[in-house]
């Protein structure tokens, strides 16, 4: 890493979260759940293209939107290059995935939860 590790206040949580539901529904995603964290972002999404490319959609607009907010420098680096795209093929595991991510995180930080399929 040739920069300090990036970590979130409220502001900065709230900000991507609201960024993620955005671009979620400009794109036409079926948004399930987001948590925001001080230092990683969780989100368990529904849409036609692969995870990786949606990962990556999500990833860039809430930077856009952080910037443009002012937070941050556009040169500032804040994702990891991958990330997990795990596919959710049935019910019982995004149920569980969902449980992990409000549940299984510590305390709530920045979250949205819609409705699963």
């Amino acid at each position: 890493m040739d920069q300090p590790a990036y970590v979130m206040d409220q502001s900065r949580r709230d900000t991507a979260l609201a960024a993620i539901v955005e671009r979620s529904v400009q794109r036409g995603w079926k948004l399930i759940v987001v948590h925001v964290r001080t230092d990683h972002v969780h989100v368990i999404v529904g849409g036609e293209l692969a995870p990786e490319r949606i990962m990556n959609d999500l990833k860039s607009y809430a930077s856009r939107i952080l910037n443009q907010r002012g937070f941050d420098s556009p040169e500032r680096k804040r994702w990891g290059r991958h990330g997990s795209t795990r596919r959710l093929r049935e019910r019982k595991n995004v149920a569980a995935a969902m449980e992990y991510v409000l549940c299984k995180q510590g305390d709530a930080m920045a979250t949205y939860c819609g409705e699963a399929r």
